[in-house]
């Protein structure tokens, strides 16, 4: 067994924060775990460190993501009345998946994991996020699935009415994985202002719409609550274990 391996995750409630500025927190905690890797096997066994994993809760200001397979032409609104009219940002970045916004009300989560701590594998650390949604949402008695498909035609994240007349995402996600070191991950829409959605194509999909918890149960749902709701489904599904003394970190 390896003795390097480390299941602790480090949980950070990052509140309301730019997208930049959760990016580069994000890049920073990822380098660190890369450069610790790359150090150890330099290193006698003995003499190896185990790598971190860092959890990071929060929600941003308004603001449009597009992954490196996006389509531009899927941002319906030119960046001039994005800025002025949406008081929105926009970014290119390095993930997988189209476009997406993300606003106050919505719950974003950044896994940072070195998955050598967990397993190598990718469909499944995406199969472990859509789940860890779909456990809370039926914590509030929703009913949500995935929508299967072979290759390009599986729609990434969670939905709701997958089988019905009325499919509709409540969940986004997109991540990137170096030496086995993920970043970005998953939106969850709460309280969401959903008007933002309408400029853009969410996710590069254009016949089927999306939805909030807020909207589903007729009120708001505190934000710390789903995220406390979460974070226990992704433990029990990855076998985590929680750093102690752990503080919420701005």
């Amino acid at each position: 067994m390896n003795s390097r391996i480390n299941k602790q995750v480090d949980v950070r409630k990052l509140g309301l924060i730019a997208y930049r500025q959760a990016w580069d927190e994000q890049e920073r905690l990822f380098a660190t775990i890369v450069n610790q890797k790359l150090l150890n096997r330099t290193q006698p066994a003995d003499e190896q460190q185990p790598t971190a994993n860092y959890l990071l809760f929060c929600e941003h200001p308004p603001v449009y993501t597009l992954g490196t397979s996006g389509h531009p032409e899927n941002l319906l609104i030119n960046e001039d009345r994005l800025t002025n009219e949406l008081g929105a940002t926009f970014f290119k970045i390095r993930r997988g998946g189209d476009i997406t916004y993300h606003g106050p009300g919505q719950l974003v989560g950044y896994p940072i994991l070195d998955l050598d701590n967990f397993f190598t594998d990718i469909h499944r650390y995406m199969r472990l996020l859509e789940e860890s949604i779909i456990l809370t949402l039926a914590d509030y008695g929703l009913q949500a699935g995935r929508i299967e498909g072979a290759g390009a035609d599986r729609l990434t994240g969670v939905w709701l009415d997958v089988d019905g007349p009325n499919p509709r995402k409540i969940c986004a996600m997109g991540v990137k994985a170096s030496r086995w070191v993920t970043m970005h991950g998953f939106a969850l829409n709460v309280n969401t202002d959903l008007s933002y959605f309408s400029h853009i194509v969410p996710c590069g999909i254009t016949d089927k719409a999306v939805t909030s918890l807020a909207v589903e149960l007729g009120r708001e749902v505190p934000l710390d609550e789903v995220a406390n709701n979460v974070q226990r489904h992704l433990f029990e599904l990855f076998d985590m274990e929680l750093v102690e003394n752990n503080e919420e970190r701005h």
